[in-house]
């Protein structure tokens, strides 16, 4: 944070998290996640414009000294690997060996697709107002929004009901394509800087298959002490060490931090099963608590933090046709490459038509943290009028999916047959 110190920050985030959180209980009753971030889109609205009122100047003055939290550090550097961990650690190998085909069509082809097909409309729509961003930037922006959102998956999709397989499916979806996108932003962002110098499936099969690697040795490897142990809390700390090992493996060797970490996610989960179906009864109680609450923790904390920076979207010109755009262009380019890709990923599951499933795949394609964090990162890339059009977009995007999508998607669902 600039401005605040860690402490009063901390006090801050925290106290909305609680102060919201207790409000939306007992009186709007909202999904948690997008009470946090449509309460703090709003606090943070009202303390900039307050602020300006009182200082006497304008909101666009306290934006361009004031950045409540930097999200690229909190996220990439920080919490990631811990979130898309307790995300997966209850999920089995199995699952993913059955719905391999789909889950894997989706999280690589269909991420590649959204990126190419938001970035191609995306560019033709900066050019009808005359912005001047290149097809190579524009390439880099699609990648950017292109990956759905593991933790609003998980947390807002599952809720209504889903059919298995298709739940699994969006789930898994979305914890595979973040790293995906990544290694996507990777290759785009050095051909606007034309700095890359590795091929585009290279850079794509070293991201994927170094993080594979390293996510299963350091998970086996530790996963010995962990299922030897008597000390719950050692599991606990053991299960940390897994996760962020293998996290900062990947980023020393230029690998996907974040498949890894859903590598040694599931596989802790099924070296798990596979100790007990030996009839070896792992006391985890206390390991799975303490993930839930972390994981709860953390979600709170980012869901807060993205909606109090909201704000900064005001620094984007044509604010209002900008982010109605990009919304746009998200929509079309998410359902193109759905429906591109239901023909190769197998049969529908659940009995859903092809157009249900697309819908249903497209409104649930919720984004959230790792966009805004790519998109923070661009700033060393792309001139300053750019980067602000890039991050507003990112967060137009991002709120939307997040509220209109996430407090619809269950309207949604219900008016399909299938």
């Amino acid at each position: 944070m600039t401005g605040i110190g860690f402490l009063p920050g901390t006090v801050l985030i925290l106290t909305v998290i609680v102060l919201t959180g207790f409000f939306n209980e007992k009186v709007t009753k909202l999904t948690y996640e997008i009470s946090l971030l449509l309460f703090s889109t709003v606090i943070g609205g009202l303390v900039l414009f307050v602020s300006a009122a009182v200082r006497g100047t304008t909101p666009g003055d306290i934006l361009a000294g004031v950045s409540l939290l930097d999200l690229e550090s909190f996220l990439m550097k920080g919490v990631l690997c811990f979130m898309l961990y307790a995300g997966s650690c209850h999920m089995r190998l199995r699952d993913f060996k059955r719905l391999a085909r789909p889950v894997g069509v989706l999280a690589v082809l269909c991420t590649l697709l959204g990126a190419v097909f938001y970035g191609g409309l995306f560019f033709l729509a900066s050019g009808l107002m005359g912005l001047g961003l290149t097809f190579p930037v524009c390439l880099m922006f699609g990648s950017i929004v292109a990956p759905t959102d593991p933790i609003a998956a998980t947390s807002i999709l599952n809720r209504f009901g889903l059919p298995e397989d298709t739940g699994f499916i969006i789930e898994g979806e979305s914890l595979l394509n973040d790293g995906v996108g990544v290694a996507l932003f990777v290759c785009f962002s050095g051909m606007v800087t034309d700095s890359s110098k590795e091929g585009f499936f290279f850079v794509m099969f070293r991201e994927i298959a170094g993080a594979v690697i390293i996510g299963t040795l350091v998970t086996t490897v530790f996963f010995a002490i962990l299922k030897r142990t008597g000390d719950h809390r050692r599991r606990i700390f053991t299960s940390l060490l897994i996760v962020s090992m293998a996290y900062y493996l990947c980023e020393l060797f230029s690998c996907s931090g974040a498949i890894a970490s859903v590598v040694c996610g599931v596989l802790s989960s099924t070296l798990r099963n596979l100790e007990e179906s030996k009839g070896n009864r792992l006391e985890l109680r206390e390991f799975d608590d303490f993930w839930d609450v972390l994981d709860n923790l953390l979600n709170s904390v980012l869901y807060v933090a993205l909606g109090l920076s909201f704000v900064r979207i005001l620094q984007m010109r044509y604010v209002v046709i900008l982010s109605l755009a990009a919304v746009i262009c998200n929509l079309i380019g998410r359902s193109g490459s759905l429906y591109i890709c239901t023909f190769l990923m197998g049969k529908i599951p659940d009995g859903f038509k092809r157009l249900d499933f697309v819908k249903l795949l497209t409104w649930g394609g919720l984004r959230g943290g790792l966009s805004i964090a790519l998109a923070m990162s661009t700033a060393s890339i792309v001139p300053e009028e750019i980067y602000h059009v890039i991050l507003g977009c990112t967060y137009a995007i991002v709120f939307f999916t997040t509220v209109v999508q996430g407090l619809t998607m269950k309207r949604v669902y219900e008016g399909m047959a299938h």
